[in-house]
């Protein structure tokens, strides 16, 4: 399924396997001046390209490695001949992701596995081009080594892949780094943007550095409460209960692979740097 939407000269596409007639587990992907800013998952793949029939597409910029974000990569690498840039940390699993990112059930399910592709290497700073604007990558470590955010100067557009999708975050995926969330999302709200375009959820009204400063404040209200459970001899279980709440749906729909307790577990540090 392929929802497609306008913000201005930014063409949206929401992309999501259709299940039971329905949308399940959308994902996000841009393009601006022929430059595609990841591609969503291998399910939608085919309907992406189709999507992007009569549109020019000069190069894939992703956010990062995961593989609802480039899905289409290789497809649209075949079709058009287009290059692919990516953080170095990203290069390898693009060029084999079944090998290199192997795939738990739901994900398997919801975004399937991508067709390789071959991308070159994106330093922190560095420049891409977007038909006449310039997409600065902004390395941001946390939910993947590999993460990078674009920032179009111009206009003060900021793409910001999975670092921020919204919303307040009461599990997270088992090994991911929020305390590198956190950095990386003080590296962005420090950035003269006018405009967030997330890499799930809609696009937000209001100052983007106000919305991110308050995800930031968020995260550290709940560091500040699961340290201070801890320090008084609390195990996981209890602290993610009294800083998270009750059980999830989204716990048993993943396996366990996203839960409070893994939420708990990074905020500890237990998985600082480990994603």
């Amino acid at each position: 399924m392929v929802r497609v939407s306008t913000h201005g000269d930014v063409t949206r596409f929401d992309l999501a396997r259709t299940l039971a007639g329905r949308g399940r587990y959308w994902t996000v992907a841009y393009l601006l001046d022929g430059t595609m800013i990841d591609t969503g998952g291998a399910h939608t793949a085919p309907e992406l390209v189709d999507a992007l029939a009569s549109a020019r597409i000069d190069r894939v910029a992703n956010t990062h490695s995961h593989e609802d974000h480039i899905g289409a990569n290789g497809a649209i690498q075949r079709l058009r001949g287009v290059p692919i840039h990516a953080h170095p940390k990203a290069l390898a699993v693009l060029a084999d992701p079944r090998r290199l990112q192997p795939e738990p059930l739901y994900r398997r399910v919801f975004w399937g596995y991508p067709e390789p592709s071959l991308g070159s290497g994106l330093a922190d700073g560095e420049v891409v081009p977007a038909g006449r604007f310039r997409l600065r990558a902004v390395h941001t470590p946390g939910h993947a080594p590999d993460h990078v955010c674009f920032f179009e100067e111009e206009q003060g557009r900021l793409f910001t892949g999975d670092l921020y999708v919204g919303g307040f975050d009461r599990a997270l995926r088992v090994g991911f780094d929020v305390l590198g969330v956190i950095e990386s999302l003080k590296k962005v709200a420090a950035l003269p943007a006018r405009m967030l375009f997330p890499g799930a959820a809609r696009v937000p009204d209001g100052d983007p550095g106000r919305i991110l400063r308050e995800k930031v404040a968020y995260l550290e209200e709940r560091v500040g409460r699961v340290r201070e459970l801890r320090r008084q001899g609390r195990g996981i279980g209890s602290i993610a209960r009294a800083v998270f709440g009750g059980p999830m749906p989204i716990e048993v729909l993943t396996g366990f692979d996203y839960t409070r307790r893994a939420m708990v577990r990074s905020m500890l540090g237990e998985w600082q740097g480990l994603t």
